[in-house]
């Protein structure tokens, strides 16, 4: 059995320079295949509200979305740290609603920790959080609830005003008692000196290297293809092993190469039995 790693196993990871390694999963199949090849952590984004739901953005998904799926991904990987992710508009309108849903995470769907977005502007809701005794994961840099403000999916923290917030960002997070921070798609240098900033362990998603690397299943995979981030590094094209796998399906049943006997489960008594019962149906 694999033994599930907590937050003193990913401070010791970050001493030692051992680097975590995370990815999202959304259902049972992917969560499995996950723990079962050795992951440290999983993610449980609202990123599937894109690469799920066919949003075309995150901030539709709900917390019934992120719940469920968050159900889904624990009893497929009951031996992995589980980090469920607070959708849009859980979190921003008050400390109360903030503990309140970070606690149905918890109680739940059995995940061992929260994710939010934001620095500066959410630290009180960290506090909060993390007061009623819910670890937090924060999250900056490109922080796709809030995409619109910041002219898009772009990276951030490219010139000195933005990283200089971007600092200020971290520093927020980490004071707020976040136990850890993900930065997403800011410049290598820039997520060096955060890692030099901060005593928490630095997570990174198209942000260079950092104590720890996450990474969307459904683009390492080759599973999502409306667009493919510059940081995305493919590993497999499963998307194209699926359309070709179903395309040879429409070919055999139109050419009725599918199904043959071996695809079938035979009567377990003589047929003429069944043809007497048939007949029981056809006669007058």
């Amino acid at each position: 059995m694999v033994k599930k790693k907590g937050i003193t196993d990913f401070i010791r990871m970050k001493e030692e320079n051992r680097p975590v390694t995370w990815i999202t999963a959304y259902d049972y199949p992917v969560a499995s295949f996950a723990e079962r090849a050795g992951i440290d952590m999983i993610l449980v984004g609202d990123s599937l509200g894109m690469v799920v739901l066919g949003y075309d953005k995150t901030n539709p998904v709900t917390m019934e979305d992120c719940l469920s799926h968050c159900q889904a991904v624990r009893r497929g990987a009951p031996n992995t740290w589980v980090v469920g992710d607070m959708p849009f508009m859980s979190y921003q309108v008050s400390d109360e609603k903030a503990i309140y849903n970070a606690g149905r995470f918890i109680k739940e769907a059995d995940v061992d920790c929260i994710k939010l977005e934001g620095g500066v502007r959410v630290a009180p809701r960290i506090r909060a959080i993390v007061d009623a005794g819910v670890p937090v994961i924060g999250h900056i840099g490109l922080t796709p609830q809030s995409s619109g403000q910041l002219g898009g999916f772009k990276a951030q923290g490219r010139d000195v005003k933005s990283a200089r917030a971007l600092l200020g960002d971290a520093l927020a997070v980490q004071e707020a008692g976040a136990y850890s921070i993900l930065v997403e798609a800011i410049p290598p240098e820039l997520t060096a000196y955060i890692r030099k900033l901060l005593t928490i362990p630095v997570y990174g998603i198209g942000a260079g290297p950092a104590d720890g690397q996450l990474v969307i299943c459904s683009d390492m995979l080759g599973l999502f293809q409306a667009f493919t981030p510059k940081f995305v590094k493919q590993y497999a094209n499963v998307a194209e092993i699926e359309t070709e796998a179903i395309k040879s399906y429409i070919r055999e049943v139109k050419e009725g190469i599918f199904p043959t006997d071996d695809h079938v489960y035979h009567v377990s008594e003589p047929l003429e039995e069944f043809e007497k019962m048939f007949q029981e149906f056809i006669e007058p």
